[in-house]
């Protein structure tokens, strides 16, 4: 009997700060970590800055790549104008699954009232569960710990929908 493959997650951080070199990427660190520590494989981690073009182009290069069952961004979902990651997820998922972002944004709530800013989605692009996560190391931290509960579940309804065998 064969065992179950590990999830595999892609780490897409959006920030003009870290692709630049004038900022650590902190939040995606910490992400990487989350991985490691649940027995996940790290399938890509790509810096982007915060643009639309950029940001979407890695999103369809890593889920149509086959390699990655999770995608998880951190950074750009605040309300600045150069905050567009929510667009770009928009522009490249094929089904929404707002439930996950609601219930990161609930989370944060119940800590902070600045978490209404937020504006991550989730949803499905082909065979790969993508979510937008804050780009702030706490925000990151607190969306983690949500997702620990059903990431498991959604990226197997996700696998089961396309028949991956």
């Amino acid at each position: 009997m064969s065992s179950p493959r590990a999830l595999r997650v892609a780490v897409v951080t959006v920030s003009d700060g870290v692709v630049a070199g004038e900022r650590e990427d902190a939040s995606g660190g910490i992400i990487a970590d989350w991985v490691r520590e649940r027995g996940y494989d790290l399938a890509g981690r790509v810096e982007v800055p915060d643009e639309t073009g950029p940001i979407s182009d890695a999103m369809m290069r890593l889920s149509d790549s086959g390699d990655c069952d999770l995608l998880l961004t951190t950074g750009g979902t605040g309300l600045t104008p150069r905050d567009v990651t929510p667009e770009a997820t928009c522009a490249v998922l094929e089904r929404a699954a707002p439930g996950i972002a609601e219930a990161i944004r609930a989370d944060g709530l119940a800590k902070t009232p600045r978490a209404a800013l937020g504006r991550g989605v989730a949803g499905v692009r082909g065979s790969t569960l993508i979510v937008n996560l804050p780009g702030s190391p706490k925000g990151v931290s607190d969306g983690l710990r949500v997702l620990s509960v059903v990431v498991e579940h959604a990226v197997d309804r996700v696998l089961s929908l396309i028949h991956i065998s």
